[in-house]
């Protein structure tokens, strides 16, 4: 209740300074985007946690009932084609994966637990998949990675050395490869945004909507919603 109040307090014009609140108008205007919407990328691959995508994608749908200049597309490496996410859910992703053409992008993990099987292992051995990571965080993109997804850019080599948070049961193999775990359910290191388990997707994509959009958007969103962010936002200095 205290982090609503302020984030309703920053809507109003009043500022908010306190980890896991509001960014400050200010920070929200910190990107300009020469007038056009915020672009978020969500990348989909088979064996994906529906939840990983499918909280984000919400979030930013009503991001735009809400009054947010923010345009979302699901993508895949590969070309247009079906994914068949973790359990079973069917998605027809209608765009190629073109790294450079994001303001933000989203990688959910999923399939952890299967290192043989579809997901973020099978991601993780793709080195065309690593080498367009790479391209996204030289094209100057934000990279958001949820739960497990986290992994696929640990193996890129873009988390090494920073701030960054996964799932609990990953955590001892991010820090294994390099990784500054936090204790966060997000982790804003500016580029590089990471949360932890399954349903922190939901957070992760609020607080994105907070810092890039505006608090005011981030009050309505949670309200339609009928969710509040959780936990805290670790952000560096």
């Amino acid at each position: 209740m205290r982090r609503r109040r302020l984030l309703q307090a920053s809507a109003a014009g009043t500022a908010a300074a306190t980890v896991g609140a509001a960014a400050s108008p200010a920070a929200a205007r910190g990107r300009s985007r020469g007038g056009r919407p915020t672009r978020v990328q969500i990348l989909l691959y088979d064996g994906a946690e529906e939840q990983d995508f499918i909280g984000p994608r919400d979030v930013f749908g009503h991001a735009v009932h809400a009054g947010g200049p923010v345009e979302t597309t699901l993508v895949r490496h590969g070309g247009p084609g079906e994914v068949k996410a973790l359990f079973g859910t069917r998605i027809v992703v209608e765009r190629e994966w073109d790294p450079t053409e994001a303001d933000i992008l989203v990688i959910p993990g999923g399939g952890w637990g299967d290192p043989d099987g579809p997901g973020v292992h099978a991601v993780r051995k793709n080195p065309a998949m690593l080498r367009n990571l790479r391209r996204a965080r030289q094209s100057g993109v934000v990279l958001a990675g949820i739960c497990t997804g986290v992994m696929a850019l640990s193996a890129a080599g873009l988390v090494r050395g920073r701030p960054c948070t996964t799932h609990h049961l990953a955590a001892d193999a991010l820090k294994g490869e390099g990784g500054e775990v936090v204790r966060g359910r997000v982790v804003d290191d500016g580029d590089l945004v990471t949360a932890g388990g399954v349903t922190s997707g939901l957070d992760l994509a609020l607080w994105l909507v907070t810092r890039e959009l505006g608090s005011p958007v981030a009050s309505r969103v949670e309200k339609v919603m009928e969710y509040e962010q959780r936990g805290a936002v670790w952000r560096a200095n």
